[in-house]
Order: C-alpha cells, then structure tokens, then sequence
C-alpha cells in the first residue's frame, strides 16, 4: 500500500510560487461574544411621527 507520490512540472512550479495552503482557523476563533450596553441604540430609536417626509419612495417621486 505505499504509494509514491510523483510530480510533474507544472505542480513544482506551482508549489514552488504558492507553497502550502495557511492553516484553518477554527469557528470558536473567527467569533466573539460581547456584552451589549443596556442602552444601545436608544438615541436612535425609530419615531414614526415624521418618518414619512424622510421616507425615500419611488412612487411619493413620481407623485403617484
């Protein structure tokens, strides 16, 4: 079962200009969890009595 494993030109050349692939990184390391601030966002909070002269439509536009 030992097998030998043969190269050809055009796979040296490319090892040779790329090398090997970079190590994986794990899920647990690409993710963080962070507390959130008990008022975030309430500044920016959404206030439906003047949203409509902001509101961008196609139609208010068009004055259809």
């Amino acid at each position: 079962m030992n097998q030998k494993v043969t190269m050809d030109a055009t796979e040296v050349a490319r090892h040779a200009r790329f090398g090997k692939l970079p190590e994986r990184i794990r899920f647990e390391d690409m993710t963080e969890v962070v507390e959130s601030a008990p008022n975030a966002g309430a500044n920016t909070a959404y206030q439906d009595t003047g949203a409509w002269r902001t509101f961008s439509c196609l139609a208010l536009d068009l004055g259809l």
